[in-house]
């Protein structure tokens, strides 16, 4: 009791002495504008250090001994850039299967089970310049973890299974890349930026992914990895001397190889003018005007930086506070003169705005543009933007794995190694003459390049009314074997005697020609499973040629599907609606010409192509075999000859995980309606079982409501 008044009295005595102290005139500012800043102090990273092996190999050490982890990293000259223009996408599966495909040693599983015990992990990926091999793991784990990294580095396996994935992956990857208005900008910005051509822009395709073979990647291999192509950086909890040791023993003896050539690469900018991609699926604009931009080691690099952050840089940049905050036309705007370490970087103005302000919002962008030359960016704005560079700049190497990766990009590009250490002073020096000079040296904006991706029905005005308009065709190519007028070999296809006949026969099987060319509607009941499960109602609508309604009952209540020519979307109660990507849409309109209806009706069409190719045992029935293409996309037909009886059907689709092999065998004909057609479907992809359905009921020529095919009222207020 006594001890905690004697606490209460000092602390009571502290307070009255605190409350009746004189105030200290001195120790405030009257203003925020009279605090004194006081400079920044030198800021001076511990530098790795390097070391270079007598066969070419660069290796940077930096300690680190906060934690007892050690990372390390290896980057190879040579990247996607230097792949031929005929099989893009071969670093980029490269990069995945050095990993996936293991090595001579142990398979990809094998050694993720290995690391997955060490909680370690040994990583490759493909890049633009060059590919990379790194690992991570526990200090105590470095001996048993590097042997695996060096064993991926130096002998790997690139396993034909691997490579099977990864090709599918990047299909799934092609088929989905118009689905967001984002990656469709940033990728025909590129394009614009630099060529179409040009290999910074190049992107995959179907068919140049699928020419990758697995000798492809050992070649890739054999033709870059070599030790004096090699840049290795490690950090963390280790003595330099004795991981120095161990690398020299590890590499010393690993001959050099062939060196990388240096790039030799052209850029031909589109020329100046507007270019559209229409977009019917969003309610907003996603605006770019673009030229090329420069390279880090240009003179002018640091008052560029200067110059982008006063002008595009950040939320106190003049784009930012005219065309945002005072204009209220964007939810999203920026830009400058782009800058690269090793090609010239994209010079850009983007801005994000809705629909219905798109072209306002690109006036807005010409006006700030072009005010650059009437009222230059003044000294408050140079001092605020140096300020924001300064005191972002120690964030830059605020650990040391960032100092060790800065340090492999110097190395790598041919940079000094001091090139940073002059950064601070550089910007510092940058006068308000410099900066307004390099913004009327690179930004023009009767030079640049104005893509707006859109909306075009609810742009405010039309995108013609600033000048010519070039539409970009951005649809993707089919896969190989997809094509028009070729069959599943790729060789072009023409119907022939033998082929016709057939055809006759199987539409004669149907109900004969003129009952198949009465058809114009379908309602078809299907009790459809997948992979074994109990059944799903669907019930499908077709108007021929182009019109398709499903309904799919599931457990969270009834989807609906709809393609026509209008429209495409998918749709669930109480949810909205979302528009059907443009590949999907494609698909699902050649499933439905591939309909043995719509095949049927056109037997005597000279636009389809009947192509007898042989025959092939189906069971105990030796069918004959019919290509079927033209007008279509490719499909075969196993006929039944003695009934005209379509038994199998094999074509080339595209789902969820890229194109696949389609089969569907068919059985139980009966008649209906007039027509008679298979009443039990089993589908396979890739030669496994993935559903089957059984038809349940079919009406032929049935009055369809219009709006079956058109967006309901509450469908249309989409989700998004």
């Amino acid at each position: 009791m006594k001890k905690f008044l004697l606490v209460t009295m000092i602390t009571a005595v502290a307070a009255i002495f605190i409350l009746t102290s004189p105030p200290q005139a001195s120790a405030q500012a009257a203003s925020w504008q009279d605090i004194q800043i006081p400079p920044l102090p030198a800021f001076k990273p511990a530098q790795p250090k390097r070391i270079e092996l007598k066969n070419g190999m660069v290796i940077f050490l930096q300690e680190d001994h906060e934690l007892p982890l050690i990372d390390g990293t290896a980057r190879i000259r040579g990247g996607s850039v230097n792949e031929p223009a005929s099989k893009v996408g071969l670093v980029d599966i490269y990069g995945e299967v050095w990993r996936t495909g293991g090595t001579k040693k142990q398979t990809g599983d094998q050694l993720d089970d290995f690391l997955e015990v060490r909680a370690a992990k040994v990583e490759t990926g493909g890049g633009p310049d060059s590919t990379t091999i790194s690992w991570s793991c526990l200090k105590g784990d470095l001996d048993d973890v590097f042997k695996a990294f060096a064993e991926v580095l130096q002998n790997p396996e690139f396993r034909a299974d691997k490579l099977d994935i990864a090709q599918k992956e990047l299909f799934d990857a092609i088929s989905r890349r118009n689905d967001e208005i984002g990656e469709i900008a940033r990728r025909e910005t590129v394009k614009l930026a630099y060529g179409a051509n040009n290999p910074y822009a190049r992107q995959a395709e179907y068919a140049t992914v699928a020419a990758v073979t697995r000798q492809d990647l050992i070649d890739w291999h054999g033709k870059h990895v070599h030790p004096n192509n090699i840049i290795l950086g490690i950090s963390g909890d280790f003595d330099s001397a004795a991981l120095e040791s161990k690398l020299r023993a590890a590499f010393d003896a690993w001959p050099k190889g062939p060196a990388v050539p240096k790039n030799q690469i052209q850029y031909q900018p589109a020329p100046p003018g507007y270019y559209l991609i229409a977009k019917e699926d969003v309610n907003q604009s996603s605006i770019h005007m673009v030229g090329l931009g420069t390279t880090r080691d240009n003179p002018d690099y640091y008052a560029i930086s200067v110059f982008n952050e006063a002008f595009g840089g950040g939320f106190s940049s003049r784009l930012f506070n005219d065309i945002r905050t005072k204009r209220g036309l964007a939810y999203s705007v920026g830009g400058g003169v782009g800058t690269n370490f090793g090609h010239p970087g994209i010079l850009q103005v983007s801005i994000g705005t809705k629909s219905q302000t798109t072209i306002e919002a690109i006036q807005a962008a010409r006006e700030d543009i072009d005010n650059l030359s009437k009222q230059p960016i003044t000294d408050d704005e140079i001092q605020h933007a140096k300020d924001q560079i300064l005191n972002a700049f120690v964030f830059r190497l605020d650990s040391p794995d960032k100092i060790l990766a800065e340090r492999m990009t110097y190395e790598y590009y041919g940079y000094p190694p001091d090139w940073l250490d002059k950064y601070q002073a550089e910007v510092k020096k940058v006068t308000a003459a410099d900066v307004n000079r390099v913004a009327g040296k690179y930004l023009h904006r009767d030079q640049m390049a104005v893509l707006v991706v859109g909306n075009t029905k609810e742009f405010d005005k039309p995108l013609s009314s600033l000048g010519p308009v070039k539409n970009i065709d951005i649809a993707i190519p089919p896969p190989p074997g997809e094509k028009q007028q070729v069959g599943e070999n790729g060789k072009p296809t023409a119907s022939n005697p033998e082929g016709k006949a057939l055809a006759a026969k199987v539409a004669a099987a149907m109900g004969g020609m003129p009952k198949l060319q009465s058809v114009k509607t379908m309602h078809v009941n299907i009790a459809e499973s997948d992979s074994g499960g109990p059944p799903s109602p669907v019930d499908v609508f077709l108007a021929f040629p182009d019109r398709m309604h499903v309904d799919v009952e599931t457990p969270q209540g009834k989807l609906t599907i709809v393609v026509s020519p209008d429209a495409a979307f998918m749709s669930m109660a109480g949810m909205g609606s979302r528009s059907m990507p443009p590949a999907q849409k494609t698909e699902m309109l050649s499933q439905m010409q591939h309909d043995l209806v719509y095949v049927a009706q056109h037997a005597g069409d000279p636009s389809f192509t009947f192509t007898a190719a042989g025959t092939e045992k189906i069971g105990d029935v030796d069918t004959a075999i019919l290509d079927v293409g033209g007008a279509i996309p490719w499909v075969r037909w196993y006929i039944d000859p003695k009934t005209g009886y379509v038994l199998r059907e094999k074509y080339k689709a595209v789902g969820q995980s890229g194109p696949f092999e389609g089969e569907t065998n068919l059985a139980d004909w009966r008649a209906a309606d007039g027509l008679t057609m298979p009443y039990k479907h089993q589908n396979k992809q890739d030669g496994k079982e993935t559903s089957s359905a059984e038809v349940e009921k079919i009406e032929v020529n049935p009055q369809l409501d219009p709006k079956l095919f058109a967006k309901s009222a509450e469908a249309t207020a989409e989700k998004q």
